[in-house]
């Protein structure tokens, strides 16, 4: 009797003790996709297997794009110049349909003045509105184009800026194409991760799952300060029954790839 409650009590702790080998993986793995088409001018091989930051490791052909940019930037500043031209011309013509108009109503209550003069006054009126108001019109027009043409700006910038692939602190893992290869939308250019910290990968049982974000992690049979960070709620395809759950931890100097021998008590 006294071993049948001896066995009860330590088979929780058998239990939740579990151990689990993981692998320090980089917290994140991302693909690469290209979202240009182009001739591929340059690859920088050197870098693959490199922590990068900063650094062009592929380059599509720019150049067509960038001398369009260029055209294109100058394009907006002449527009921009005619519109500031109507603006003033538009400015003036009004002054003069105001004069105008007081001419016309002043000299049409005039008995002493002729028909013809009533209709030259009323003439050179709707001569000045008429001005005034394609002027009016110009200026919408040129706004309209001013901004599809800062938009065609907007549209070149990240096309240029999508023909150099520049990883901002990320570790290159594997380059995907070469110099002279052409490609399209969707091809695969590289594969790259965040290196800035890791994670450790494991799956649990669905008894190990019980409070398991408040449970010390052990490393090695070492206790550390480290918790469960995520769990999924639903069983993994791979590992029937089981649950996959991640552990964050500080990103080691050389030692991606490492296994860890993980409890968690």
């Amino acid at each position: 009797m006294t071993m049948k409650i001896f066995l009860l009590f330590i088979t929780p702790l058998l239990i939740f003790a579990k151990v689990h080998y993981a692998k320090v993986e980089p917290f994140d793995s991302v693909t690469l996709k290209s979202a240009v088409s182009g001739l591929v001018l340059d690859v920088d091989l050197e870098a693959e297997g490199t922590l990068v930051s900063g650094k062009r490791v592929i380059h599509i052909d720019d150049v067509l794009d960038i001398e369009n940019l260029k055209d294109t930037k100058q394009s907006v500043v002449l527009l921009e110049q005619m519109l500031g031209i109507n603006q003033e011309i538009a400015s003036f013509l009004s002054g003069t349909v105001k004069r105008q108009e007081s001419y016309f109503k002043r000299i049409s209550k005039l008995s002493t003045a002729s028909k013809t003069q009533k209709d030259n006054a009323y003439s050179s009126f709707t001569s000045a509105k008429t001005q005034y108001l394609n002027t009016k019109e110009k200026i919408v027009s040129l706004k309209k184009q001013i901004l599809d043409t800062k938009y065609k700006v907007s549209q070149l910038e990240d096309i240029v800026l999508k023909k150099s692939i520049i990883p901002e602190n990320k570790y290159l893992y594997k380059l995907m194409v070469r110099e002279g290869d052409y490609v399209s939308p969707g091809t695969i250019l590289a594969q790259i991760q965040d290196a800035s910290k890791a994670k450790l990968v494991l799956f649990l049982e669905p008894e190990e799952l019980k409070d398991v974000g408040k449970r010390m992690v052990y490393i090695d049979g070492k206790r550390t300060e480290y918790k469960v960070g995520k769990v999924w709620r639903v069983a993994d395809d791979k590992f029937i029954s089981s649950y996959r759950a991640e552990i964050y931890i500080p990103a080691p100097e050389n030692e991606f790839s490492k296994l860890l021998k993980i409890e968690i008590k």
